[in-house]
């Protein structure tokens, strides 16, 4: 969430409670009736910087898609081998890889079959 977001809840919580002090105190017999206005006015004030905060936190949440590219350094002599299905033996491409939650994830084109792919240890 976005600081100006915050800061316009805080303030409309304040001109909320400020202005419903301000209705109810136009009520007793000491007050005037200028004080409803007053009130109704503030609480217009305090809806509009909800409102606000609203727009804000939303702007933000658009602008904060990023895209992240991981780049990988191999140590020494790397062969290539072909990846294929565990399910149907079909050879695989990479675009029929993608990351998903931080592991990679294979959908054969062929059959549809979806698993993740594991590292065995080279030793």
């Amino acid at each position: 969430m976005k600081t100006g977001s915050i800061i316009s809840y805080i303030l409309a919580a304040i001109a909320i409670i400020l202005s419903f002090l301000f209705i109810l105190g136009s009520f007793s017999p000491d007050g005037s009736s200028s004080w409803l206005v007053v009130g109704i006015i503030g609480l217009m004030i305090g809806f509009a910087l909800i409102f606000a905060g609203v727009r804000l936190a939303a702007k933000a949440k658009a602008a904060g898609d990023t895209v992240y590219n991981v780049n990988l350094d191999l140590p020494g002599n790397i062969q290539m081998d072909t990846v294929k299905c565990q399910s149907c033996g079909s050879p695989l491409n990479p675009t029929d890889i993608k990351i998903v939650n931080g592991a990679a994830m294979v959908q054969c084109h062929s059959c549809g079959t979806t698993y993740q792919i594991t590292e065995e240890p080279k030793w």
